[in-house]
């Protein structure tokens, strides 16, 4: 990701990242993960509400999350058990979204090559 973070970056954009986790539990992914680029919090999903994305755990999934040691109320700082759906953002300097990539599948992320591609138009 360190490659293609600078080739973003050579191409006059940033990466930025917009999570509901609270700052701590963010500071601590950024730490873990050895992220390099931003990570803004999202309190209340308020930005993917916005753009449409935000669904609410089914109730019959939250003990699956809690087996895995997911505790959402603690990490988001809420008991709504919302979560945004992940999605990719390519926005121009002047707001206008050049290119969008949403999928439910958290699995299924857009291609680093993609993004370039669309910023070298």
């Amino acid at each position: 990701m360190q490659l293609e973070l600078s080739k973003i970056n050579e191409l006059g954009a940033n990466l930025v990242a917009i999570s509901p986790q609270l700052p701590d539990q963010t500071l601590d992914l950024i730490a873990n993960a050895n992220l390099e680029f931003e990570v803004l919090y999202d309190a209340g999903n308020t930005t993917a509400r916005d753009f449409g994305l935000v669904f609410t755990l089914a109730e019959e999934l939250r003990p699956v999350y809690a087996g895995f040691g997911i505790d959402l109320p603690a990490a988001n700082g809420d008991d709504s058990f919302e979560l945004p759906i992940p999605a990719t953002y390519v926005i121009a300097r002047d707001g206008t979204i050049m290119y969008d990539f949403v999928d439910i599948n958290h699995t299924n992320r857009l291609e680093p090559a993609l993004i370039l591609e669309v910023l070298k138009k």
